[in-house]
């Protein structure tokens, strides 16, 4: 083996992206030490997105104080790649600045704004914004507030939404956050196609684990449908994309708007895409290069299943891969049912780390072991093919 590309996503709840890369690169060296081995950790837009970017490509860390999730100050970062910035909204609106105090209706994304208006003024003129472990719910008002946009209530006073009064806009203005960010394309990496509100948008789905009662998962929920019947009226924002056959639908029915407590369509009312944070991902990294000339693509998950084939790690990955002939191993900790499309999928084989059956309580402490176990008995097993 000359070339080893090493891609996985986390093992959640048991190790990072980096550790597994880590973990699978030491066994690479072991067994083939002459084989180039190009490691990428993968986030999916939470927690420690900006990390594994900055691990995978030269840039740097530039600090950030904004506004936390109920007006607090709160230092975070973005990561900086020439005229690129790379962002997560959880650095500054996500779940651990709220522990303790989880509440969904009153949580604003303002700080989201704040960050990305720096790295803006910094001049950054491309935006990947990492949408996942929010704990808000305010459609993304909050950020557009910061942004420049300017809401009003039924008197024509300005003020800014959280998920708690939506219903109160009366209407918006989003021009001058359109001025501002005029030169600047805003991406979101955007992983669920769940609609912004009804039964499987983002109050229903996700609020629960917010901190919201069912009584306040219909306020949220009835506050981001009025919130885009306001987008669909005072933004103009192009929806070209929402089925095939139309030219035009609400904000609200577009996939992945519900993400991130409505982040989505926040990021759509400004001009901004949603993609699936994979395809982000390996567009900045080149993955499509760096697959020339390579024999192997080893990549993994915790969990391999029917989800896994929905625009995740794994998929994506593999699809590219697959276009140039390049077979690709996904090492995971379980094969689930519905893990068989993955084949189809561009998947050559898949090998689980479990080494025998055992509670994932118990297991999880040894899964580093485990995957270092597994990722040479299929080093094993190549060589020796090589070897015939």
């Amino acid at each position: 083996m000359k070339k080893c590309i090493v891609i996985p996503d986390s093992f959640k709840g048991t190790l990072s992206s980096a550790q597994v890369c880590r973990g699978m690169e030491e066994v690479l060296r072991r067994f083939f030490p002459d084989c180039q081995v190009i490691s990428i950790p993968v986030a999916d837009g939470g927690e420690g997105t900006v990390d594994c970017f900055l691990t995978a490509l030269p840039g740097e860390r530039v600090p950030v104080t904004a506004s936390g999730p109920f007006g607090e100050p709160c230092t975070g970062y973005y990561g900086r790649f020439g005229d690129r910035a790379v962002l997560e909204m959880a650095m500054f609106a996500g779940l651990p600045q709220a522990e303790g105090r989880l509440n969904p209706a009153a949580a604003s994304t303002f700080g989201v704004g704040e960050a990305v208006k720096r790295a803006v003024l910094d001049g950054c003129t491309r935006i990947l914004l990492g949408l996942g472990g929010s704990c808000t719910n305010d459609g993304g008002a909050g950020m557009a507030a910061a942004l420049g946009v300017r809401f009003y209530d039924e008197d024509g006073r300005s003020f800014v939404p959280t998920g708690g009064t939506l219903c109160r806009i009366a209407r918006m203005d989003p021009e001058p956050a359109r001025v501002f960010l005029k030169d600047v394309q805003l991406t979101a990496m955007c992983d669920i196609d769940n609609p912004l509100c009804g039964e499987s948008g983002a109050a229903f789905v996700f609020a629960p684990q917010k901190g919201a009662d069912a009584a306040m998962v219909r306020q949220l929920d009835a506050g981001l449908a009025h919130l885009a019947k306001i987008i669909d009226r005072d933004c103009h924002c192009s929806t070209g994309s929402c089925s095939a056959g139309e030219e035009e639908c609400s904000v609200a029915e577009i996939p992945g708007s519900g993400a991130a407590g409505g982040m989505g369509a926040g990021v759509l009312a400004l001009g901004g895409a949603l993609r699936p944070g994979i395809e982000a991902v390996l567009d900045m990294v080149g993955f499509d290069g760096l697959l020339q000339g390579a024999d192997l693509v080893l990549t993994g998950e915790g969990r391999i299943d029917g989800q896994s084939l929905r625009g995740k790690v794994i998929s994506g990955v593999a699809s590219r891969a697959a276009r140039q002939g390049v077979p690709v191993v996904a090492v995971v900790g379980d094969i689930a049912p519905g893990a068989e499309g993955a084949y189809d999928c561009g998947v050559t084989a898949m090998v689980s780390i479990s080494r025998r059956p055992i509670d994932f309580s118990l297991c999880r402490d040894q899964s580093e072991a485990s995957l270092r176990a597994a990722t040479e008995d299929f080093c094993r097993i190549w060589r020796a093919a090589a070897c015939r």
